[in-house]
């Protein structure tokens, strides 16, 4: 009996560790869009992933607002993915993520900003997460960064915005 105890309060605190380790919700704006089919193509590619709840569109500027279901496992990477799966690219990635998650691999935080709220403002800013010439730009930035311009798809800087 002590063992199924110990077994279901260890499957309890794993569980609830991985569900502190979450994405809440992603502002994209994504670069190339023409018209209004191509926020569909995006919002479609968006919407097939079962961690999303909602997906709002701003076609003024082209911005796509994800909320995402409680205790996904979603990174930056997949949302990545869809939007290029659906012909266009990111020109800006700002997620909005539990505490927890930001200290923890794959994300390495570029500025140092004490936060001690329970979620976290923060922008992906690899390439292919921000515009072509914004990246030129942080890399002069960034050049003191070794993992910065190593260029690893699986790991993610991250500026803290709040």
């Amino acid at each position: 009996m002590k063992k199924i105890y110990l077994m279901v309060a260890s499957m309890i605190m794993m569980f609830s560790i991985t569900g502190n380790a979450q994405i809440v919700k992603a502002e994209i704006r994504a670069t190339g869009l023409t018209c209004s089919m191509c926020s569909n193509a995006i919002n479609k590619q968006l919407k097939a992933l079962p961690e999303v709840s909602n997906v709002d569109t701003d076609l003024n500027t082209n911005t796509f607002t994800v909320t995402f279901k409680e205790g996904n496992e979603l990174s930056p990477k997949t949302l990545k993915e869809k939007v290029e799966k659906a012909g266009f690219f990111i020109g800006s990635l700002v997620l909005t993520a539990k505490a927890e998650t930001i200290n923890k691999s794959p994300y390495i935080v570029v500025n140092e900003k004490k936060n001690d709220a329970a979620e976290v403002q923060f922008q992906v800013v690899d390439k292919g997460y921000v515009t072509e010439k914004e990246f030129k730009k942080l890399s002069k930035s960034y050049k003191d960064i070794a993992t910065y311009s190593a260029n690893n798809e699986d790991d993610f800087h991250i500026k803290i915005l709040n």
